[in-house]
């Protein structure tokens, strides 16, 4: 091919071909920040409420505490730093969790929630007045707190596996 019939590159071509594909990319990344704040952007689905049906706060402070309320109806002891301080060290306070490589696992009865009960132990020591769902927060403290209170005399003598 001639010299006179290939196309001329100029200096200035890279750097405009480098700003049309910075720009467009500047544009591709607004687009979704543009459609956010429009009226037609999705709502939310799912909402934790602020307060448990009790009046308590929805969280770890709250199901504490209402289990605490709970407790000192049925004369079971424990305190909130007791509480506390087990519920970090079993389940870092995630209600869901659940130990699925400890010897309770290896038997098909893994420990569940913030306080890492068995069904066996949480059926035992289910307290009158919570959830039956081994998951539900304050069930799930309610009823550890009473097992350690008949085997350790409270939850607050209870620093390891229990």
């Amino acid at each position: 091919m001639s010299a006179v019939a290939q196309p001329r590159r100029t200096r200035n071509s890279r750097l405009v071909r480098a700003l049309t594909a910075v720009g467009t990319g500047a544009a591709v990344l607004a687009l979704p920040l543009i459609g956010a704040a429009d009226a037609s952007a999705a709502p939310r689905t799912t909402t934790t409420p602020a307060t448990t049906p009790a009046g308590y706060p929805n969280n770890l402070d709250g199901w504490i505490r209402e289990s605490l309320a709970i407790m000192a109806e049925k004369h079971i002891p424990g305190t909130y730093n007791g509480i506390h301080r087990n519920i970090i060290r079993e389940s870092s306070g995630n209600p869901k969790a659940i130990n699925l490589w400890d010897s309770n696992a290896a038997k098909g009865i893994p420990s569940k929630g913030l306080l890492q009960v068995i069904d066996p132990t949480f059926n035992a020591y289910h307290v009158a007045g919570t959830s039956f769902d081994i998951y539900d927060p304050v069930a799930n403290i309610t009823a550890a707190c009473n097992y350690a209170a008949a085997r350790y005399g409270s939850i607050d003598n209870v620093f390891g596996a229990y």
